[in-house]
């Protein structure tokens, strides 16, 4: 007998017969006698509304995070910039206070350890003359108590500026201050000064405003300043007003505040506007 012959009667004899279907469980139409497989369109499972809504649920909250962490952040940037620039003029102040930059006598603490106020014997005195301006806005009288003292570097010197309220209304008045010569800045040093603060004066009222101070005796190091003999300490009083940052400052166009404080013979950088 030919081989495929004996092959298509071992076929024959291991068909599935009703018994192995009914044994499997298996109904007649589900099985397929080479017919080609045909889907229904109604068999295709349609997505879950729920699960659909909770996606997109999911999804616009994630939007709205990112969007409220993009706002906070815009946010910060914007209050950091406008902090810079409402603190420039306060810490350009500190600068020249810290460095006695432009005549600014130094306000900084680590001048006034115990062993630098100690007056150097044998070192020539300083002579330091007061003078007062006051702002035509301000009705004040505003004079100092003595024309001039001598010190010796390191020696602490204690003065007095007497101002008077002419009007009769409360006003609050801010002082600018200006040591010349220049170089004489970097070592004049202002240990308690009515300037540090703005001074309200009652409608009439008069007081006495105390001034502490020395000159470091660091200047004896300094050959440009060996020749300093006589310095000239300025104040002047402006009309306090606030500005649109709610702080209070002097009542006066900004040319005449810098001259007060000697930055007239310095040029100032052009404004963003004038730029």
């Amino acid at each position: 007998m030919r081989p495929y012959l004996q092959f298509r009667e071992m076929l024959a004899s291991t068909r599935l017969g009703p018994t192995c279907r009914q044994s499997l469980g298996l109904p007649r139409s589900s099985i397929n006698h080479g017919r080609p497989l045909q889907r229904s369109m109604s068999s295709r499972v349609e997505p879950d509304p729920v699960y659909l809504r909770r996606l997109q649920a999911n999804r616009l909250r994630s939007q709205t995070s990112n969007n409220r962490t993009l706002l906070m952040y815009t946010t910060a940037v914007i209050f950091v910039a406008g902090g810079v620039t409402y603190a420039a003029v306060p810490l350009y102040r500190m600068f020249c206070s810290a460095t006695g930059f432009a005549g600014t006598p130094i306000t900084a603490i680590g001048k006034f350890a115990p062993d630098r106020l100690v007056p150097t014997e044998g070192a020539n005195r300083i002579r330091v003359r007061f003078n007062s301006n006051i702002s035509e806005a301000l009705p004040w009288t505003f004079t100092p108590q003595q024309k001039y003292v001598d010190v010796l570097p390191g020696e602490t010197s204690l003065a007095f500026y007497k101002a008077k309220n002419n009007s009769d209304k409360d006003i609050i008045g801010i002082a600018t201050y200006n040591v010349t010569p220049d170089k004489i800045g970097p070592y004049f040093a202002k240990v308690e000064c009515f300037c540090f603060e703005e001074q309200k004066l009652l409608a009439g009222e008069e007081v006495d405003m105390p001034l502490l101070f020395f000159i470091d005796k660091d200047i004896l190091d300094d050959h440009s300043a060996n020749g300093v003999t006589d310095v000239v300490l300025s104040y002047t009083f402006f009309r306090a007003r606030r500005n649109k940052q709610g702080f209070l400052e002097p009542d006066a166009s900004e040319e005449v505040v810098e001259a007060s404080k000697g930055f007239a013979g310095y040029e100032n950088a052009p404004k963003v506007e004038d730029r």
